[in-house]
Formats: structure tokens, sequence, C-alpha cells
């Protein structure tokens, strides 16, 4: 116990050291400086690490908070930069690799994909909703070149600009130009449309603060259909301090059967959790049991799992799949 409290306090002491050096950057836009620390930052908190930043004490809970927001700035900006070279391209698609985190998205697509199916077998989802896009949507446009190529794909944000940089990506590809749509709008203004959607993903910078994740998760909650997937990105021990956290148990309370939850290793940085809409309507529906998509109805009595070594065959696989 006393070696694990020792590498927490000196894993805390580095991160600490390295969110006072990025935040007295002039800016947080690309930059040989602002790589360097943010490539320093990621290499600290990949690795396994015994840390539970719930239970930090006040000044490092208040870095942490501080640190994620400075990783949000600092990702849409590398993301914007990218899509605006992505764009000067005749056809965009053909040089996403040029990202240089393009080889995390399609780990990480593949991953949300397989835990879907291997939780509700079957799953032919036709609509879509991706919940905080961005301008740089990796992760849709993965999804449905590579695993939904008959998916419609809704993808909201609330920033105007970021959703021009994304629809120009898309407009050289005929089929992904009419299976994307981009909407400017926040997600507490969804409310009928969500109702036509057979999974909706939520991106992990939506709500950084864990009670504004258990607002926008209990707002899905109140208006998906009833046995509709949600997908929603998380975080696990150093990671952490990269991304929020998000409790299952909010999950539940937003309405929620919580199918897994992964926590991956390697270049994945972000956990996913798989929740289904739970349909309150149901007959002896009890202890979150929900309806599958469609008329057929599936009983979910204990949570998806999912093979360790499948996994990391998946994703070994996934390194090696770098053109779109």
């Amino acid at each position: 116990m006393e070696a694990q409290n020792m590498e927490v306090a000196t894993l805390v002491q580095k991160i600490t050291g390295l969110h006072a050096a990025i935040a007295k950057l002039p800016s947080l836009s690309p930059s040989p400086d602002v790589d360097a620390l943010f490539t320093a930052l990621v290499t600290a908190c990949v690795p396994a690490s015994p840390v539970d930043v719930t239970k930090l004490g006040p000044e490092a809970r208040e870095m942490r908070e501080d640190l994620i927001r400075l990783c949000s700035d600092a990702e849409g900006r590398l993301e914007a930069h990218y899509s605006d070279v992505l764009n000067a391209f005749d056809n965009p698609l053909d040089h996403l690799d040029r990202f240089p985190y393009f080889s995390n998205y399609i780990n990480l697509s593949k991953l949300e994909h397989e835990l879907l199916l291997r939780c509700i077998p079957g799953l032919a989802p036709s609509r879509v909703a991706f919940v905080g896009s961005g301008p740089l949507p990796f992760s849709s446009l993965v999804l449905a070149a590579r695993h939904l190529p008959s998916t419609r794909f809704d993808n909201y944000d609330r920033c105007a600009a970021a959703n021009g940089r994304a629809r120009k990506l898309v407009r050289a590809d005929k089929d992904l130009r009419a299976r994307m749509a981009f909407h400017t709008v926040d997600v507490a203004d969804l409310t009928d449309e969500l109702r036509e959607y057979d999974v909706v993903f939520l991106a992990a910078l939506v709500g950084m603060a864990a009670e504004d994740k258990a607002k926008v998760v209990a707002h899905l909650g109140k208006h998906m259909a009833d046995g509709a997937a949600l997908v929603v990105r998380s975080a696990h021990g150093a990671r952490g301090f990269l991304y929020p956290i998000v409790d299952p148990e909010d999950i539940r309370r937003g309405g929620f059967d919580v199918m897994t939850v992964h926590h991956p290793e390697g270049e994945v940085i972000n956990s996913v959790i798989i929740a289904r809409k739970v349909d309150a309507g149901a007959n002896g529906l009890q202890n979150g049991h929900s309806h599958a998509l469609g008329a057929v109805p599936m009983v979910v009595s204990q949570p998806c799992k999912m093979e360790a070594n499948t996994l990391e065959k998946s994703e070994e696989m996934a390194k090696k799949e770098l053109a779109f």
C-alpha cells in the first residue's frame, strides 16, 4: 500500500508540473512547445496506475479540472487545424492518416462497434447520432465507412464553425455526403429528434464536470427511444487527468441499463460504456432490464462481457488498418 501511495504521489506531482507548464503557454494552438507538453502528458497518463482521481485532495482535484479544460481547448484547436489541412485536398478522406492520432480513432471505433454487437447481437442501426462531433468527426467517419455502411449519421455540435469544417470533409465522397448530416445545436435543445435514433454516441468532452455529464445523460434518457443504445466515453486511472470519468450509476439514474464498462489498454485512451434506454412500460420490467430494438424483446440478465484477448487482438489488427 505504501508503495502504491508513493507511486500515486509521484504521478500527481509530475502531472501538476505539466499542468503548470501548459497553463503558461501563450496559446494552445498546435506548435512544437504545445505538442511536446501534451505528448509528455499523454505518455504519463496512459500506463496503468493505481491512482483514483475521484479521491484526490482539493488542490489536486482543482488542478485536474483545469487540466481537462486545457486538454479540451487544445484538442479542439488541434482538430480544427488538421481539418483545415485535410480540406485543402481535393478529397480530404484520402489523407486522414495525416492526423497524428488517426490510428487511435480506428481502434476506438472498432472497439465500440464490437462492444455494441456483443452486447446487442444483431444490432443494425438505421440512424445514429453523435453528440459532440467537432470539426474532425473521425468516429462518425470511421464507423460509417468501415462498420455501418448503410447507416445514416447525424452529427451534433454547438459550434457552427466546427460543423462547417466537418461538412467539407465529406464533400468529395458521394456515399458519405448522402449519409452524413451536421447540425449546429446544443444537446440540451434536442428533444423529439432523439427518439429517431437506434444508437446515440456521447463524446467524452460533452459535459466535462460530473454534474454536467449527469444532466446530459438524464436529458438523453428522457428523450431517447426505449431500447435504444447509448455509447458513452469515459476514462479510468490516470487517464482521468485527460478526460472526465463517468460514473455508471449516473447512467443508471438517467434511465439506462448499463450493459458493460470497458477499460482498454494501449493507445486507446477512452473507456467505453454501453447502455440501453430502459423501457419503463415493459411488462415485468425490473432491475433495469429493457427491450431490444425492434419488436423482438431481449432480456439482459447479466452485464455484457468480452474476452480480454479478443479485444487485444482487435486492437492489434486495427493498428494495421490505417488506410481509410
